[in-house]
């Protein structure tokens, strides 16, 4: 594998992606609306929603990582956003198997859940959510990810490549923890299960995915081992969500309330990162 297309390179974990890939050897291809001054790798601006297009674009490439969506049910209208990730991701699925490229690592969300944007909040039915929870999304960002991943699972019933679904909680890089400020109000990442994962792991699980053998789900949860809170998670649990009795996992500590174990028991892959490393 040597040669590495990155869709939305230009973006902020996309970039930090490519410079991963970068300093693996890998040559690197970015394809995104526009180019970065940020990158020293190929460019093409490219428009995912034209299959054409991305066909075009992926030719001599071994491996796609997927990572350009509009990230939120923010700034865009819904049917925009939905129509967005959704024809974008599967243009890439489809250009992929069309010429041959076996591996495709696509960028999905711990959105799919449900929980981070509902107008109507609800409680996990239990927690550590993992990979088997119910995704319950009530809004477009949610819906479009939900889609994506069925279309991971059609293309690998085919067969011809092997897609995997990285469902990645909130991606923060080191210089955004002092703002976000986990310390002081614990009601502020309520929605997100307090779940985030350093941008560093993040890439890194790409990597990993992309180099994954033998059987692997079609989707992971990419979560830090921590929570965004420097409260006990039981404690967590008991103040902001009461109602969820059944627990699956002891929580002595700041155990995360989203669950990477699956990851870190089908890839070379586990978090090195903490918020708490720079507090």
């Amino acid at each position: 594998m040597k040669t590495i297309a990155v869709t939305g390179g230009s973006g902020k974990l996309g970039a930090a992606v490519v410079h991963a890939l970068q300093r693996e050897g890998l040559d690197v291809l970015s394809l995104d609306r526009r180019r970065s001054e940020a990158l020293r790798c190929r460019q093409l601006t490219v428009d995912l929603e034209d299959l054409g297009e991305v066909a075009g674009a992926l030719q001599g490439v071994d491996a796609v990582v997927h990572l350009a969506a509009i990230p939120a049910p923010l700034l865009y209208p819904p049917a925009r956003i939905f129509r967005n990730n959704v024809l974008s991701g599967y243009n890439v699925l489809e250009a992929a198997e069309l010429l041959g490229i076996g591996r495709v690592v696509f960028g999905s969300s711990e959105s799919s859940y449900g929980f981070a944007w509902a107008p109507q909040p609800f409680e996990p039915l239990y927690v550590p959510v993992d990979e088997g929870h119910p995704q319950l999304p009530q809004e477009c960002y949610g819906l479009s990810k939900v889609v994506n991943e069925s279309a991971v699972s059609m293309v690998n019933r085919r067969g011809a490549l092997t897609a995997i679904a990285l469902r990645f909680s909130t991606v923060m890089a080191p210089e955004e923890y002092r703002s976000a400020d986990p310390a002081s109000r614990p009601e502020r990442f309520k929605k997100t299960l307090w779940s985030y994962i350093d941008i560093r792991d993040a890439a890194d699980a790409c990597l990993a995915a992309l180099n994954v053998r033998g059987p692997v789900p079609d989707h992971l949860n990419i979560t830090a081992d921590d929570t965004l809170s420097d409260w006990p998670t039981a404690r967590l649990l008991d103040e902001f969500y009461p109602g969820v009795s059944d627990r699956r996992a002891p929580f002595a500590a700041r155990e995360a309330v989203v669950s990477n174990r699956l990851a870190k028991e089908t890839m070379d892959w586990r978090p090195r990162h903490s918020w708490r490393d720079g507090q």
